[in-house]
């Protein structure tokens, strides 16, 4: 709270696409340095999936910028509208969770953001403990502050209406609970992705109705995805996910193009911006490699999910597959019992979990891309020998020890 409210903004709008409004935050930091109070942070999180990705680490360091600069964190999982389904982006009414999916997947996000935000610092909130108290008189109070028209504002909305898709009435609710979260905690601040603006809007909307003074937005970027193009998806293939290997998460960051790493690095990078200016600078003056500094973006990245050690482990790793043309050292072994016949290869492949199923194997085979003892294999009906050990290799960085006994 010692740092100056002008560097305080200019960390906070590092990488945001808006602050609404930036009169709005800076009056709020100068109370919160006069009365010694931090600042409720709030961003929310629906565990419709139990895995996380670069992608929605964008918000998450940010959090992690207002938490060095000691304001309060209050990491938000959407138990109750995990169960609704956030209507956003969407083209057709989502799939709601059910209540032991939101269960599951909410346990794996409060062990995985714990990997950037300081456990000892972060408040982690389920709205389903101030939604469900809300009685049916309530959430007719809630439903009225807002329009049917001002809703279909919504492009997601306006589209389906126009092309006669069905829309839930339990979808309108989605931004209106949203919203009423940011009453229920007195959030200062809410933060979010660009897609979501309509949704934090209603809490200030929501909090001037309730007597409070509204919160400021920010919204930030969505993280493109490894193609460099589309927005980083699971579907889509193009993600880094965090609870990936080492291995995968240092080899996938070093396939980002040398235009797109700098935005990773503001937009990721524990670095300040000075110092990511100047390896900028250096890049494009040609006293440093390109493949250098990606480097250093990789082992940073790495090192936050595991430490300095794996990171440095999987830059080991990844300069004898791509420069040496070796295998890894820690490649993952597996035994399995030896068969006369031998072992159909993408049936092995499936056992030694290179591949997710046999379709996968058939297609990676088919494109050239699987290997056995460094020889390329392209007949999916190959019979592998199972005598003493082999290596299999999957693509550029999957790789398996199998002994057969």
């Amino acid at each position: 709270m010692k740092i100056s409210i002008e560097k305080q903004v200019e960390l906070i709008e590092r990488g945001a696409v808006a602050v609404i409004s930036r009169a709005d935050l800076v009056k709020k930091l100068e109370k919160a340095k006069v009365t010694g109070t931090p600042l409720k942070i709030k961003a929310g999180f629906d565990p419709t999936a139990p895995d996380l990705h670069l992608g929605h680490t964008v918000l998450i360091q940010k959090l992690k910028h207002f938490q060095d600069l000691g304001h309060e964190i209050n990491f938000l999982i959407g138990d109750f509208t995990g169960m609704i389904g956030d209507p956003t982006g969407k083209s057709e009414t989502r799939k709601a969770l059910t209540v032991e999916q939101v269960e599951e997947n909410a346990a794996s996000y409060k062990e995985q953001i714990f990997k950037i935000l300081d456990p000892e610092k972060t408040k982690v909130v389920f709205n389903s403990t101030w939604l469900n108290k809300l009685t049916s008189k309530d959430f007719i109070m809630l439903a009225s502050q807002l329009t049917v028209a001002r809703m279909l504002e919504r492009e997601d909305f306006k589209v389906r209406f126009e092309n006669e898709r069905p829309i839930s009435i339990h979808e309108f609710l989605y931004p209106l609970i949203q919203g009423y979260d940011s009453v229920a905690l007195k959030a200062d601040v809410e933060i979010g992705g660009t897609d979501q603006l309509f949704n934090l809007l209603m809490g200030r909307d929501l909090q001037r109705v309730w007597g409070q003074d509204p919160q400021v937005v920010i919204t930030m970027p969505l993280l493109e995805g490894l193609d460099g193009v589309n927005k980083m998806s699971k579907s889509l293939g193009n993600y880094i996910g965090i609870t990936e290997k080492a291995d995968d998460i240092y080899g996938k960051t070093m396939s980002v193009s040398d235009s797109l790493m700098f935005r990773y690095f503001e937009l990721l990078s524990d670095l300040a911006e000075e110092q990511i200016g100047a390896l900028k600078d250096e890049m494009q003056a040609g006293r440093v490699h390109p493949k250098a500094v990606k480097q250093q973006l990789a082992r940073e990245l790495t090192g936050r999910f595991y430490d300095a050690v794996t990171a440095q482990r999987a830059e080991e790793n990844f300069e004898k597959i791509f420069s040496q043309h070796d295998n890894p050292e820690d490649m993952p072994e597996v035994v399995l019992a030896a068969v006369a016949e031998g072992i159909w290869l993408p049936k092995l492949l499936v056992d030694t979990k290179l591949v997710s199923g046999t379709g996968e194997a058939r297609r990676m085979i088919q494109q050239n891309a699987v290997s056995v003892n460094g020889d390329k294999v392209s007949d999916i009906e190959h019979l592998v020998t199972t005598q003493g050990e082999i290596i299999l290799k999957v693509g550029k960085r999957r790789f398996c020890k199998v002994i057969f006994t």
